[in-house]
């Protein structure tokens, strides 16, 4: 049988306009990490900050 992994997907969020642009999957060993990334959002045409946001 096939061990469960401990990963799981995620959408990070844009914290100006909300939108789900990016989906990524991360460890949840510990907890729940609390992750900030600059990364470009689309709606807005520049780099802000994405957190977290499970589906």
């Amino acid at each position: 049988m096939a061990k469960k992994s401990k990963r799981e997907y995620v959408w990070l969020e844009c914290t100006e306009c909300s939108s789900r642009n990016y989906r990524t999957n991360i460890s949840f060993a510990e907890g729940v990490p609390k992750l900030k990334l600059k990364k470009f959002c689309r709606k807005e045409r520049k780099h802000t900050v994405h957190k977290i946001r499970r589906k």
